[in-house]
Formats: structure tokens, sequence, C-alpha cells
């Protein structure tokens, strides 16, 4: 099934990346899957642990990604994709953009996330996303300032 994935996480160029995504469903009339991902820790072996409160946490973020994506919906106005899904879950981000990437045309993220470093011009979950996805990656940057 065609359809696009894009993540995000509050930050302002994932919002730019949910509003490329959601106006080229559009054009293309595919359904959309708004990811967020609710940050999950590794344990001492490499494997993600998984804490008392995380789905709270996790069902926090995707209140507000489904709250973020409603709004963009609203300021598109009639050009609207054929579906939109918000989903929320508590992993590693890249891995889980990755996964949802399976039968995917494409997976949308912002160049920079909310962590890291301001000196970076791409940020490592889009790094690994470009690096590892199993569709073509679209990397949304930020406009342009003269």
């Amino acid at each position: 099934m065609s359809r696009i994935i894009v993540g995000i996480d509050g930050s302002g160029h994932s919002q730019r990346a949910l509003e490329w995504a959601l106006r080229e469903a559009a054009l293309r009339r595919v359904p959309v899957t708004v990811l967020t991902v609710y940050q999950a820790l590794r344990d001492n072996l490499g494997f993600v642990a998984s804490y008392p409160g995380d789905a709270d946490l996790t069902a926090k973020a995707k209140a507000a990604a489904q709250a973020e994506t409603e709004k963009v919906l609203a300021d598109l106005g009639s050009s609207q994709p054929e579906s939109v899904t918000v989903s929320g879950v508590n992993g590693i981000p890249a891995e889980e953009l990755i996964k949802a990437g399976e039968g995917a045309d494409m997976i949308v993220v912002g160049s920079r996330g909310v962590g890291g470093f301001s000196r970076l011009v791409m940020g490592s979950v889009a790094a690994q996303v470009a690096q590892h996805a199993p569709c073509p990656v679209v990397i949304v940057r930020p406009p342009h300032r003269d």
C-alpha cells in the first residue's frame, strides 16, 4: 500500500517536515502516518529498557503530535491527504522510523530534532534513517536565510 511516514518530535524542523509530508500526500492522494517516538533508554547490555511511566509519557507525546497534526491540517484547507493516522510509540526514534518505513513510499523527517548540537547540519536521527531506511527518505531543511 502506498503511504508516507513522517516523524515528528515537537521541534520546528519536524513541524516543517509534517507540513511538507501532508502537502505531498495530498498531491499524491496517499495516506500519511505521523509517527512520534517517546525516547526509550538502553540498558547496560544495549537492549531497550522499559520503565514505569513510559506508557503515560508515550500517550502524552502522541496527544501532542495529534494536536500539532490537526493544526497543520486545518491550515492546509481543502488540500487534504487521503487519510492521516497519528501513532505514538516508545522506542529508539531512528529504529522506529525505519521499521515504520517497511512498505512505505517514503519517510519524511526534519533535518534536526529537539536534541543534539546546534552546529550540526543534520541530526543523528535523520542521518540514521537516511542511511538505513527501506524506502526513499526526504529530509526537510529549514528555510534558507540570507
